[in-house]
């Protein structure tokens, strides 16, 4: 479990294919910390750690995962957020975050605010996912409030700390983000529709 508080940047360095998986190998200040079989959020996916050098680490994407998230956008260079997956006895700084991407959406719009930056994101709404004004969501692994929110779109407001350590200081409009809708949304929306 995962909170959507950014600990680090990493740096994609390398990637290859193996059948229908995809190797990432990513340089990053948390190399020290990292074991293998470790659990890690990259811009809010959960992968698993499978290899740790001194020059890097290496997780591995399957199939499903980079159908359902935007990993098969990825070049090399390309700058993601990490999370280590929170402590027992850790504070929860953010909200519950399962690292499980729901769905991409799309930036439509980035507003600079003079002192914070207005992002608005769409999303296709035929997927069943919403959010509340107010709400939580995480995008890009990063825990964020909702407002303006409607069937398909929501709005987020970046304070000038999460664009300058986190990689929404890169974020243009058309790009394509990781969207984790907030679990206690999803388990009322199940149960309101008849279901578990």
């Amino acid at each position: 479990m995962f909170t959507g508080i950014i600990e680090a940047i990493g740096t994609l360095s390398q990637l290859t294919t193996e059948g229908s998986n995809t190797h990432f190998y990513f340089s990053s200040p948390l190399i020290a910390e990292l074991k293998v079989d470790q659990s890690l959020a990259h811009d809010g996916v959960c992968l698993t750690v499978v290899e740790v050098t001194s020059e890097g680490y290496r997780v591995t994407a399957i199939a499903e995962t980079l159908q359902k998230t935007n990993l098969s956008t990825w070049k090399v260079g390309k700058k993601v957020n990490l999370e280590r997956c929170m402590s027992a006895n850790g504070r929860f700084d953010g909200h519950i975050v399962q690292g499980h991407v729901d769905q991409i959406g799309t930036i439509q719009r980035i507003a600079d605010q003079g002192g914070s930056w207005l992002v608005d994101v769409s999303f296709d709404a035929a997927l069943g996912n919403v959010t509340v004004e107010k709400g939580s969501i995480t995008m890009n692994g990063t825990s964020l409030t909702c407002f303006n929110s409607a069937p398909g779109s929501f709005s987020v407001a970046i304070i000038p700390y999460t664009y300058e350590f986190t990689n929404f200081h890169q974020l243009k409009a058309g790009d394509i983000v990781n969207l984790e809708f907030d679990i206690v949304g999803k388990y009322i929306q199940r149960i309101t529709k008849g279901y578990l």
